[in-house]
């Protein structure tokens, strides 16, 4: 046993066998165990396999493709948000312009939002688009002479409040995934183009852009992930998963209102297999437009 443990070729199978483990356990058989269960009619004391009958009502469901519409349009708008904005505020973080001291307090109150409770986060939101005269996205549309709004009942506010609540929590999280990039870009490139007469402008488009593709790609696949993933927001800035007319039901709250709220847990199975196969489409998409998979040559 002890020679096992200090073995040389033993080694590299111990570090990764705790990440094996983890996979294997709490991602691969759940998947697996939910694409057997996408096959059957799950009842009480009773399992019953349909086959495809799941996926065959999953795509005659008006509400499934309505909650599908809803997320696909907040991925689409969040990364229209939180990919150049975060971008533009770590250039300016990252520039030699302002102190380092308000800089950094800049960063750290940025990146607070990341560390807060949805919960609690949601409530406080819920509270802000109110349809109350004093809630305070009323007063700032007051000070404009714009009546009371009722946000939240609304197909369009109610979109804007979950982009508002979604800016506010991931703006300084994108933020420091583009300055951990900015800063890893060598110094002499920047040196080479203020030789060469290069305006910042150019410095930006030639220099900083190319060099923070790896970063950009990293930050949109995720970014498609949280977005077509979010629920929780919804949940709580709704104080549920009945929005009125379904205008904040996202395809995480549709398998949340099939598998745990009518205990069908088959057909929520079949709707989870499909999101799965919906965003791995889109991020293998993107990664294979941005050159993640191509062969550099030598």
């Amino acid at each position: 046993m002890r020679r096992l443990l200090y073995s040389q070729k033993a080694a590299p199978y111990f570090f990764v066998l705790p990440f094996i483990l983890t996979f294997g356990i709490f991602w691969a058989f759940p998947l697996g165990r939910s694409v057997v269960m996408s096959g059957q009619n799950i009842l009480p004391g009773q399992v019953e396999n349909v086959g495809f009958h799941n996926y065959e009502r999953l795509f005659g469901d008006r509400l499934f493709w309505l909650a599908m519409g809803n997320s696909l349009r907040y991925t689409v708008l969040t990364l229209v948000l939180l990919i150049p904005i975060p971008l533009l505020l770590a250039v300016l973080v990252n520039s030699r312009i302002g102190s380092p001291k308000i800089k950094a307090f800049f960063k750290s109150a940025m990146f607070v939002p990341a560390l807060t409770s949805v919960v609690v986060a949601g409530i406080v939101f819920r509270l802000m688009f109110s349809e109350s005269s004093t809630a305070l996205m009323n007063q700032i549309i007051g000070a404009f002479g714009i009546g009371p709004t009722k946000w939240l009942k609304n197909d369009l506010t109610g979109l804007a409040a979950l982009l508002v609540v979604a800016m506010w929590r991931w703006t300084g999280v994108n933020m420091m995934y583009f300055l951990a990039g900015l800063q890893s870009i060598p110094t002499e490139y920047y040196e080479a183009a203020d030789i060469d007469g290069a305006s910042h402008w150019q410095k930006f488009r030639y220099v900083t852009l190319p060099q923070l593709r790896p970063t950009i790609v990293y930050v949109l696949t995720i970014s498609v992930y949280g977005g077509m993933a979010m629920f929780l927001e919804s949940f709580m800035l709704y104080g549920g998963n009945n929005s009125p007319e379904n205008i904040g039901l996202t395809i995480v709250g549709y398998l949340y209102r099939q598998g745990i709220e009518k205990n069908d847990l088959g057909y929520a199975s079949a709707v989870g297999v499909v999101l799965l196969v919906v965003i791995l489409a889109i991020n293998l998409t993107q990664l294979t437009l941005n050159g993640m998979f191509r062969k550099e040559s030598r």
